[in-house]
């Protein structure tokens, strides 16, 4: 490998999996570089268990008719798979691409590592305000957990929000996100 082969190597990227790396180096952001890697296993994981979705989703409607709820449903878990994933990696990608045309700057690669993390938390409270007040589980009736402890109010308040409005913490999260990348560039 050549010396100009070597450089072009290690000062670019060409693509998402090479812009986890290539962020990595370039950030003089210890919080930045932490999320490079939480924000990568988050993404791998929730790529794999949006693939999972998907093949049990193709599995349970094989031998059905073409067309129609089915084929919704299976490209319903693919889009609502890329609109969870997009955010976990943005961050990245944007920190990468800043780095590459403009140049290193710490307080924008940490805006964006605490946009990212946030984003993160909110995936979770997503999950628990979603939480129907009781449910069938293998054939037996749960009920939520009653909020006690310390975040009891943090948790009457996810609690009160309807399970259809949860996905609103994780979409206005995002929209920060995106409104930190606009303000600190």
């Amino acid at each position: 490998m050549s010396a100009e082969t070597a450089a072009a190597t290690d000062d670019d990227y060409g693509g998402l999996l090479t812009a986890f790396p290539y962020a990595f180096r370039q950030s003089d952001s210890r919080l930045f570089r932490l999320y490079t890697v939480v924000g990568g296993l988050f993404a791998l994981l929730l790529g794999i268990v949006f693939t999972f979705a998907a093949i049990v989703s193709i599995s349970q409607s094989a031998g059905l008719a073409t067309g129609g709820t089915d084929a919704f449903v299976r490209t319903f878990v693919v889009i609502v798979g890329f609109v969870v994933v997009v955010p976990v990696v943005a961050p990245v990608l944007l920190v990468a691409r800043h780095h590459r045309r403009e140049g290193s700057k710490p307080a924008y690669d940490r805006a964006l590592a605490v946009a990212g993390l946030v984003y993160l938390l909110s995936l979770y409270l997503l999950l628990v305000a979603s939480i129907p007040e009781s449910f069938v589980l293998d054939g037996e009736t749960v009920t939520r957990p009653p909020a006690t402890g310390l975040f009891a109010p943090v948790l009457s308040l996810l609690y009160a929000i309807p399970p259809l409005g949860s996905p609103a913490i994780p979409i206005a999260v995002a929209v920060a996100g995106w409104l930190t990348h606009r303000r600190y560039r």
